[in-house]
């Protein structure tokens, strides 16, 4: 196993310095071990920190937000935390349905019959659930889950790192609401930071990270209406990369390149294909001069090539990236996000500082959307590939890891299948409490079904204008969709294991829902023993916030502590930007 103890490591390259006397105060207390102990009972026990009585949801705002995360997290002794480093690991989409027909496919890929696999963060010490809801929405989308871990702070449905005060689309609103996110407090605070995403790298998830938009799709300026330009608004690749904040990401990886380059450009790639920026700008080489040193990739020839003591931007499609079972189909090649995380993290821990690490398994939420389980699972076994080589690269008594995901989907898990059975396949067994376990369940129709199925979706057995009535494959574009004059399908002769199946959906849309219901957090190294109970999901970020003394002595250094130490009041943004 490999370990990366970054004192003995060089610095990748100098970050600007905060003139902070308490970060001295604060780092002498662990001066001598980067070893965090074991928490005491008292401890464990926490520190209180008095949150305001509210009207619910009326009184609630990003000051309130950020002080009652502050709580939960405190309370549950994230201050006794001592962590250098930090890595969020999301999964988006990955509901715990998700989870646990991944560790059954994994399991049976490796020959068992699977219910007793685990995926890497499985065997974490720490466990905790996360309620996803937004500040408008029930059921909540990546742009406002994300924030809320980015920030600490919840906020509305498809906004990105803004105070729940600007309405969605609101361009002066969201200029007056900015919310300070984790990742620039740690490069304005001298240490590294990246990103790493299966997606587009200014999808909603790695954007909430160094930017602040009232739309997550105004992803360049092509994407954002005149109004919003004129209004002073900028789209969020180019905030990405001119961030303020540092050097902004030292490291950001993942597809959507066509957001960085102009339309003039054509893709390196495909030669169908031109970039899509209007006003000309090529922000790869903003980034690029703006990194010296910096390398860019957008092949796996170039990514394996780039060396690993310097910045790194790999965007390896104009869009999202390849789902791992298409990946081969691809003739420039991309790296696996296990190995973009390895690259990731031996960038960043040249550091002494320490660093702030994002890594998204994007896609899950993709293929879950287009009804697709076995590109699901399959991307939940990516991520956690990429999970387990963190924990290979990382010590625990240095770097805070956290596994959580931004919210659920709708993906069921049902019908009594015996041990064994195929997670991907028809039931076999009882179907019910009582039955003949070696053939297929049938339902009361007398037809068989399968394990997994989705309450929405594009799998809806109706003819629609692109497939005839019946199962349908991937990819599905519902249109034109019409009442299942048949009824369910009879799955008798169809191969439900084939990875182009779409498992059946109670009803039709064009794109099945994400689901409302809590998901998990596991959580590994100092200040994990915090991550346990039930908490909003704006915790995550003051789990991370608290486990880190030098980011907490950032906040205290500008009076947002209170008594005990903790990051209570709401940081102002401009406060963290070079004067």
């Amino acid at each position: 196993m490999t370990v990366i103890r970054s004192r003995h490591n060089r610095r990748m390259h100098r970050f600007p310095r905060l003139p902070l006397p308490v970060l001295l105060s604060t780092f002498a207390l662990t001066a001598c071990t980067g070893i965090a102990p074991r928490m005491s009972p008292a401890e464990r026990a926490g520190v209180h920190v008095e949150v305001p009585a509210i009207q619910r949801p009326q009184g609630e705002t990003a000051a309130w937000w950020f002080r009652d995360g502050a709580a939960q997290a405190a309370a549950r002794g994230a201050m006794a935390g001592r962590a250098k480093n930090l890595i969020l690991f999301v999964g988006d989409g990955m509901s715990l349905t998700t989870v646990a027909a991944a560790r059954i496919l994994e399991g049976q890929r490796h020959g068992g019959s699977g219910e007793e696999q685990r995926l890497s963060w499985e065997d974490f010490p720490a466990t905790a659930l996360s309620r996803t809801y937004n500040t408008n929405s029930q059921t909540p989308d990546s742009a406002g889950t994300m924030s809320a871990m980015a920030t600490g702070a919840k906020t509305r449905l498809g906004v990105l790192s803004i105070a729940q005060t600007a309405a969605r689309g609101d361009c002066a609103g969201a200029r007056a609401a900015p919310l300070l996110t984790l990742w620039e407090l740690a490069a304005a605070s001298g240490m590294a930071t990246g990103v790493v995403t299966t997606t587009r790298v200014t999808h909603a998830t790695p954007g909430a990270t160094f930017s602040h938009s009232a739309d997550r799709n105004w992803e360049s300026d092509a994407e954002m209406p005149e109004a919003a330009r004129a209004a002073g608004c900028i789209d969020i690749a180019r905030q990405m990369i001119e961030s303020p904040f540092g050097n902004g990401p030292d490291v950001l990886m993942g597809g959507g390149r066509m957001h960085l380059m102009p339309a003039t450009q054509r893709d390196p790639e495909y030669t169908d294909k031109v970039g899509a920026r209007r006003d000309g700008r090529d922000l790869v080489g903003d980034w690029l001069r703006r990194h010296p040193g910096g390398q860019y990739a957008w092949n796996a020839a170039q990514f394996h090539a780039a060396p690993d003591d310097k910045p790194l931007l790999a965007l390896f499609e104009p869009d999202h990236m390849q789902y791992a079972h298409d990946r081969p189909r691809d003739g420039a090649g991309e790296p696996t996000l296990a190995e973009m995380t390895r690259a990731a993290i031996t960038r960043l821990a040249r550091d002494a500082e320490g660093y702030v690490l994002l890594v998204e398994g994007g896609r899950i939420d993709h293929a879950n959307h287009s009804g697709n389980a076995y590109r699901a699972l399959d991307e939940t076994i990516g991520l956690s590939d990429a999970v387990r080589a963190a924990i290979e690269m990382t010590s625990a008594d240095d770097t805070l890891v956290l596994v959580t995901a931004d919210h659920s989907h709708t993906l069921n898990f049902v019908g009594y299948p015996v041990r064994g059975n195929p997670i991907l396949g028809k039931v076999k067994g009882a179907g019910g409490e009582d039955g003949s376990p070696g053939k297929f369940a049938l339902d009361a129709l007398g037809l068989p079904f399968t394990t997994l199925s989705y309450a929405n979706g594009p799998g809806y057995a109706g003819a629609s204008d692109r497939q005839p009535e019946g199962p349908k494959r991937y990819e599905h574009w519902v249109e034109g969709v019409k009442p299942a004059r048949n009824g369910r399908p009879d799955l008798t002769d169809v191969d439900t294991e084939d990875p182009d199946y779409l498992q059946e959906s109670l009803y039709p849309l064009k794109s099945e829902t994400h689901g409302g219901d809590d998901v998990g957090i596991w959580a590994r190294g100092p200040g994990s023993e915090a991550v346990r109970g039930n908490v909003e999901e704006n915790t995550a970020f003051h789990f991370l916030l608290q486990a880190n003394p030098r980011l907490r002595a950032a906040l205290c250094a500008k009076g947002l502590c209170d008594a005990n130490g903790v990051p209570v009041t709401l940081p102002a943004p401009g406060d963290f930007k070079p004067r």
